[in-house]
């Protein structure tokens, strides 16, 4: 791929001498002009949209701003969006927030430096201060992906992440499994909050028939999902007759330690979980589950992005919530 030292070499001129040619800034003879333009047109040589939006102090690219780049989840997210921004014939510039609030207001920053129009935002550790605090200093829209937030923060799109939890529940519950046990995450980010918070609210609203919970700190993912279970059975706890896991790769890493401690999934104890992960279709036994419409919700927020680039209005912060996909991991207790 020919580079800009390259139609410097081919034409003779200077790199500030094709610069000045590629942004239409500066003096430049026009007999210049046209050999500069005839070597790249030669060459094949594309100039770098970024190089331009930072030489013209504007940019044609949508920023994305993410806390973890792991996990299907995420993935599904990423994809969504590198599809909606080439629809709309913008450049999509990411930035990793690496799972931490000091770390995602960099990433938020560098996308501001590079003249974004704007920032479209998945912060697991911003404060909810912070975002609107965020939103208010620097010069471009910001649109927050799986966070409900106050207008003043800008335009949100969330997950309803505790009906999820309940969704889930009242499915057990109408098996008629009455000892649930909740295995995630502590509640230490939106999400793992908002999940641990619905659950404890359907123990509390199903106590007069009977339902009692248990819950069991497990953090995202299959290994951990089954460490937590290894350790818990090691340990003598009970399980109860259904689990209902914070996610998907909970619930995948805690059937396999099940099975190696002989308890058999669904037939001695029912899962349903959180997500619908890819895999959850494909694992043994499939993962009934709450599925998270992550790509209708990002397809969402691009179109709020597109709508705020051209009129700066946006509507105001939208919930979006799951639905129930049973499969074969739950059956009547």
């Amino acid at each position: 791929m020919a580079t800009i030292n390259d139609v410097c070499r081919v034409a003779g001129v200077s790199k500030a001498t094709v610069s000045r040619v590629i942004n239409g800034t500066g003096q430049v003879r026009q007999s210049t002009r046209e050999k500069v333009e005839a070597v790249m047109a030669e060459l094949n040589y594309r100039p770098s949209s970024l190089a331009q939006a930072l030489a013209n102090k504007s940019g044609n690219s949508i920023g994305l701003v993410i806390s973890d780049f792991t996990g299907g989840y995420f993935g599904s997210l990423l994809k969504q969006a590198s599809t909606s921004a080439e629809l709309m014939g913008k450049e999509l510039l990411f930035a990793d927030g690496h799972n931490n609030a000091e770390d995602e207001l960099k990433a938020v920053h560098s996308l501001v430096e590079k003249k974004c129009n704007i920032i479209v935002l998945y912060s697991r550790k911003l404060t909810c201060e912070q975002i609107v605090t965020l939103s208010q200093t620097i010069s471009i829209p910001i649109v927050t992906v799986g966070r409900s937030l106050p207008k003043q923060a800008g335009f949100s799109i969330a997950f309803d992440q505790a009906n999820a939890i309940e969704q889930a529940g009242k499915h057990l519950i109408k098996l008629g499994h009455k000892q649930l046990t909740y295995l995630g995450p502590l509640p230490t980010t939106p999400t793992s909050k908002s999940r641990l918070e619905g659950f404890n609210l359907l123990v509390e609203s199903h106590a007069s028939q009977g339902v009692e919970g248990t819950v069991y700190q497990s953090d995202f993912g299959f290994e951990e999902g089954y460490k937590a279970t290894k350790h818990y059975l090691s340990s003598g706890h009970q399980f109860g007759s259904a689990i209902v896991a914070a996610a998907d790769d909970i619930a995948i890493g805690c059937i396999k330690a099940l099975k190696e401690h002989g308890i058999q999934v669904p037939q001695d104890i029912s899962i349903v979980s959180i997500d619908n992960d890819a895999c959850s279709s494909f694992v043994q036994p499939p993962l009934t589950t709450i599925n998270i419409p992550i790509a209708a919700i990002t397809e969402r927020a691009m179109e709020i992005a597109k709508l705020l680039i051209e009129t700066n209005e946006a509507p105001l912060p939208e919930v979006v919530q799951g639905n129930l996909i049973i499969r074969e991991s739950a059956i009547p207790a």
